[in-house]
């Protein structure tokens, strides 16, 4: 496959730029050398990029179909998605794009299996998260937090959750990683100002930062926001890092045959968070036999490959 012409575009989402990432980290993985990255947040040359001889435009949700439409690109085109395909979380213009899916040449994968049935188009399948386990890796350092969550406080249940957490656990030191709009809007909204304050950490939007603070904490708490089934990026990441993650209730979680905690409420979580911060010896063998399912599933090379294969060959 080295042979194969590429461009991956980095999309505005945060989220997105840190899967799309991970593809390109599995496309190199998988002996693709020559790789153009178009990013959307930075650059506006797309004109001068799109005049070379791709075999492949691949990106995060509808970007790569976006520019494949609106360019009147011959090429074939790979769309992960991690979002509801049929909403504006996977781009504000899905309505006109939605049709092109159904193109022989446009790939979609899309990573909650309850969800898929809501779509019939040609060459849909079914992919859950994956990330580059050369990036995520444990490393051994100093762990400088209990407890750390990343991404948006964005609605009253995860901000409550969240706040009443750090309620219920005062003396263990929390990390929120977000970008700061998101971290001014939840001081807006809640009246535990100062908890909010102790606990930011900053903005991360890259996988090498992000593995680092990974690595630093003991726990991560997840909040799955998107899809019905499935288990999202940061699942993954914390797993790969063998640092303990601790889930929002999810079907998804059999694919870790049952070792992947989950939650109900504060309550449950809170007592989670104090079991296994209590208990070295199954706080070991949790995050051990999650890290080799992950590792054996959830590679970005062996799931980029398998998106290889299904556009290159496939011709449906």
């Amino acid at each position: 496959m080295n042979k194969l012409k590429v461009l991956a575009i980095l999309p505005v989402s945060i989220a997105g730029r840190l899967i799309v990432s991970s593809i390109i980290d599995g496309l190199r993985q998988n002996n693709v050398t020559d790789i153009c990255i178009f990013d959307e947040l930075f650059e506006n040359d797309l004109k001068l990029i799109i005049q070379k001889n791709f075999d492949l435009i691949i990106g995060y949700d509808f970007s790569p179909l976006k520019i494949k439409i609106d360019n009147n690109l011959d090429l074939k085109c790979i769309c992960y998605f991690a979002d509801n395909i049929t909403s504006t979380t996977s781009g504000p213009e899905w309505e006109k794009y939605y049709p092109y899916l159904g193109n022989k040449d446009v790939y979609t994968f899309f990573w909650d299996k309850a969800m898929i049935a809501e779509y019939d188009f040609k060459n849909l399948f079914y992919l859950p998260q994956f990330t580059n386990f050369d990036i995520y890796k444990n490393n051994n350092c100093v762990k400088e937090f209990d407890v750390m969550f990343a991404g948006r406080l964005d609605t009253d249940i995860r901000l409550n959750l969240f706040v009443d957490l750090m309620k219920e656990l005062p003396e263990l030191n929390f990390a929120w990683f977000a970008i700061e709009r998101h971290y001014k809007d939840a001081l807006n909204r809640t009246e535990y100002k100062d908890l909010i304050k102790n606990c930011y950490r900053g903005f991360i939007d890259n996988e090498e930062d992000m593995a680092t603070a990974t690595n630093k904490s003991k726990i991560v708490v997840t909040m799955n926001s998107q899809g019905i089934s499935s288990l999202n990026y940061r699942t993954v990441q914390t797993v790969a890092c063998k640092t303990l993650l601790i889930s929002d209730y999810r079907d998804e979680l059999s694919l870790y045959d049952g070792n992947l905690p989950f939650y109900k409420d504060v309550k449950d979580l809170a007592n989670k968070i104090k079991f296994y911060l209590s208990n070295e010896e199954e706080y070991t063998k949790t995050v051990n036999i999650c890290h080799q399912i992950a590792r054996k599933n959830h590679h970005s090379k062996e799931n980029v490959e398998f998106m290889l294969k299904k556009a290159l060959i496939t011709n449906t």
